[in-house]
């Protein structure tokens, strides 16, 4: 089913090749494995199950993690009632809503498809918006789901988990074992230690790069599908503002999901990470937004079409 969501050919366009090169990424990965540690069966195996676990359960763990529950419609009547509205105008099923128990203002989207996806808010997002910001924020959350980038980017992420995993993997059993294995061994562990780690750098500068042109898409089809940028906007410079107040240590925590949220969890100093951020500067964001702005006020003038 297509949604109503207006469609984004340079999104897809973006997503397609990332995933193209992230494919061709992944098979050297898993052959260089191959020829490394000689077991073809236990390579395999290993990424097979670890790729399952995240595609068909990367919901319940991204809301374990950020201690999110379902809530049900009695018990956040006027939060169901934005996502039902939403969808309606949308034309998309609706998500599972989940509400995190989290001072941190932010909300995420996540699941393999438009009809197994979840949506998150946290409470402090609920404190500190009006109606029509958080009609923006959700919007902008539902269109990741539309738009199958949620998807895409849980599948692209994948291989960084994995490498990332046998860098530790090989970095401690060289620390704790290095004495009782030969020289042979050694230098098999740092080989793949060494694959690890550039598949790991590569991935991950595909994924940020993907991720913040989808940021800057899932803005714009919320503008245009609420018809009010300003709110989202304004809900922008809110969380933003917000978040940079929040303490470093309890940032932490939530910096792994950078990548689903809204605004990511980042704190006021500047830092290296920010170079290579999830997400747009909020300063490009705004005035994306700005523009949309004015060009929905001159389509509304009389004489003007659209």
């Amino acid at each position: 089913m297509r949604s109503r969501f207006r469609s984004d050919r340079g999104l897809t366009v973006r997503m397609t090749v990332t995933l193209f090169l992230l494919g061709l990424l992944y098979v050297a990965f898993v052959a260089a494995l191959i020829v490394l540690l000689k077991s073809w069966l236990l390579v395999v195996a290993l990424v097979a199950v670890m790729f399952v676990a995240q595609f068909w359960f990367s919901d319940r763990i991204a809301l374990f993690a950020m201690r999110g529950r379902v809530v049900e419609r009695e018990e956040y009547p006027e939060l169901h009632a934005v996502v039902d509205r939403l969808c309606a105008i949308s034309d998309m099923p609706k998500p599972v809503v989940a509400v995190s128990e989290m001072d941190m203002p932010n909300a995420f989207a996540t699941g393999r498809n438009p009809d197994n996806a979840v949506v998150c808010v946290t409470t402090g997002l609920l404190r500190r918006l009006e109606p029509a910001e958080l009609e923006g924020v959700l919007a902008h959350e539902l269109s990741h789901v539309a738009h199958k980038d949620v998807a895409v980017i849980t599948v692209a992420s994948f291989l960084g988990v994995i490498a990332g995993l046998i860098v530790r993997f090989a970095f401690y059993s060289q620390l704790f074992g290095g004495g009782r294995r030969d020289q042979n061994t050694a230098v098999v562990f740092a080989a793949v230690m060494g694959v690890s780690a550039a598949v790991y750098a590569i991935s991950f500068l595909l994924i940020r790069a993907l991720s913040r042109y989808r940021e800057l898409a899932a803005d714009r089809a919320a503008a245009l599908l609420t018809g009010r940028p300003s709110a989202l906007a304004s809900a922008l410079t809110k969380v933003s503002g917000d978040i940079a107040r929040i303490p470093t240590k309890d940032l932490r925590t939530a910096q792994a999901f950078n990548a689903f949220y809204f605004t990511p969890a980042l704190g006021s100093e500047p830092s290296f990470a920010t170079l290579f951020s999830t997400h747009p500067s909020l300063e490009q964001r705004l005035d994306q937004l700005g523009r949309i702005s004015a060009e929905l006020g001159e389509a509304a003038r009389p004489g003007k079409e659209g």
